[in-house]
């Protein structure tokens, strides 16, 4: 039973993503940073990373920690809710002394500071969101959670495409404007999922406890921790180059970094989505000892499918695909995209077996692991900046979320006791073995338009899946309905 809420609720809250996110990020996001330029994108893109790094203060692992703790125990959503949400205000006041001071220290000034403000706001707006996403997702509401998953994005469409192609304004789209409409579609989805839990948990009023307020914080540490490091190992990048290189190109550098990047970013988002259903899923299965081996085999095929997929066919085709997004920066994108785009694999593979260990408990290897991967990427940053630029950035990236994903998967397998039989080596060898060479001959075969082209050969690769064996047919049917 399982096993079938997963796989239907998986697809549905994918389904609604790639209505809705792709559009946005390769629409909006993208229509963005080709009307301001790469320059004036890449100092918002570093700015937005930097207030990224110090996201453990907005949130100290509250979100996690509270959703592995309302999916276990029901009953304590009325106790709990009201002391969260004022602990989460005491934490938006001390993020932003965080974030203006290591600003000040860094150097930023004038408009980077005005600047500042507003991401810093969109942050905690975010972080807001998260957790009260994550008491709709801990009660096992996932369709309801689908629907609040993309409406802050379905707003963001509706806003910034007025603005970039709706003629209510002769002045050229600002990145402050870009800025301003998250702020707004926050706010309104914050109201509509607040009012969603409100209905199954009751808030006479805020509750100012301090000895409430510590024994959460403490609770929450590892968790706020494994939130830091990750962040700074995926974040720190954009930031470096920014920082590290002389003024005249930094900020372009960033940009161009920023627009490889971007494009990973949207494909992670598929990903990322299994994390959302697998740890209130995974901490439940886990609390009640159920048998997790067929969940993991199931999300691990469908990961290994989707990422390998991804990265195989949009290697074939990544000139024709930034020259379709970013022709001003095409030559140097390309570069960047190459090499940033492998690091999908492990990536997904991150968000299966580090969510099984976070839902287990196993928050000191997790924050170890973590720990590894930003001494990698700060080192090989600083090694290959100077010489490299944005490509020694992409390049330190994938060397960290690989050892970063091998470090996790074998722990996972060791602590939770996962046989390595039961996952399908075999078929995913079968696979890449046939799906590399179709996937490279493609373009001189096919003779069509560019979409057309990818949409064959991602179908070409499902069926590829079932033919293998790397997905089985009877888990398609076991979609509950």
């Amino acid at each position: 039973m399982r096993q079938k809420d997963f796989v239907f609720n998986l697809c549905l809250l994918i389904f609604l993503n790639l209505l809705v996110k792709p559009f946005w990020m390769l629409g909006i996001d993208v229509g963005v940073q080709n009307s301001v330029g790469a320059a004036s994108y890449g100092i918002y893109f570093s700015i937005f990373n930097f207030t990224m790094l110090f996201s453990m203060v907005l949130d100290m692992g509250t979100t996690n920690f509270n959703n592995r703790t309302i999916a276990r125990n029901n009953n304590l959503l009325d106790k709990h809710l009201s002391g969260y949400i004022a602990l989460r205000l005491l934490l938006a006041v001390a993020y932003f002394v965080v974030i203006f001071a290591a600003a000040l220290l860094i150097g930023y000034r004038g408009f980077q500071l005005e600047l500042l403000f507003w991401i810093g706001l969109n942050q905690f707006l975010n972080a807001f969101l998260l957790y009260v996403r994550s008491n709709i997702s801990a009660l096992l509401m996932f369709k309801t959670d689908s629907v609040i998953s993309v409406t802050d994005k379905l707003l963001m469409i509706l806003f910034c495409g007025m603005l970039l192609w709706g003629n209510v304004t002769d002045e050229p789209f600002r990145i402050e404007w870009f800025v301003w409409c998250q702020t707004l579609a926050y706010l309104i989805t914050i109201a509509v999922a607040l009012t969603i839990v409100l209905r199954k948990a009751k808030l006479r009023r805020l509750m100012w406890d301090g000895p409430f307020f510590w024994l959460i914080i403490k609770k929450s540490f590892p968790y706020a921790l494994i939130t830091l490091l990750m962040a700074s190992y995926y974040r720190i990048d954009s930031v470096l180059l920014e920082r590290l290189l002389p003024r005249d190109i930094a900020a372009t550098q960033a940009g161009i970094y920023a627009t490889a990047f971007r494009l990973l970013d949207t494909l992670v988002m598929i990903a990322y989505l299994f994390s959302v259903i697998l740890l209130p899923l995974f901490s439940k299965m886990l609390k009640q000892k159920e048998n997790v081996v067929p969940v993991v085999r199931t999300s691990f095929s469908l990961l290994f499918l989707y990422s390998v997929s991804a990265v195989v066919i949009l290697y074939v085709y990544r000139e024709p695909l930034i020259q379709f997004f970013y022709p001003e920066t095409m030559e140097s994108s390309v570069a960047v995209f190459r090499l940033i785009l492998f690091g999908l694999i492990p990536i997904s593979m991150n968000y299966l077996f580090g969510t099984l260990l976070t839902a287990n408990g196993s928050m000191k290897v997790l924050n170890i692991t973590a720990a590894v991967g930003i001494v990698i990427n700060v080192v090989v940053n600083l090694l290959l900046i100077p010489r490299m630029q944005a490509c020694g950035s992409a390049v330190a990236s994938f060397c960290t979320q690989f050892t970063v994903s091998v470090l996790q998967f074998v722990l996972a397998m060791r602590i939770i006791g996962i046989p390595l039989r039961s996952l399908p080596w075999l078929q995913c060898a079968l696979f890449l073995l046939v799906l590399v060479p179709v996937a490279w001959f493609a373009p001189s075969i096919l003779h069509i338009n560019m979409l057309w082209q990818l949409a064959i050969l991602t179908v070409f690769a499902v069926a590829l899946a079932f033919a293998t064996g790397l997905l089985r047919v009877r888990e398609m049917k076991d979609i509950r309905m």
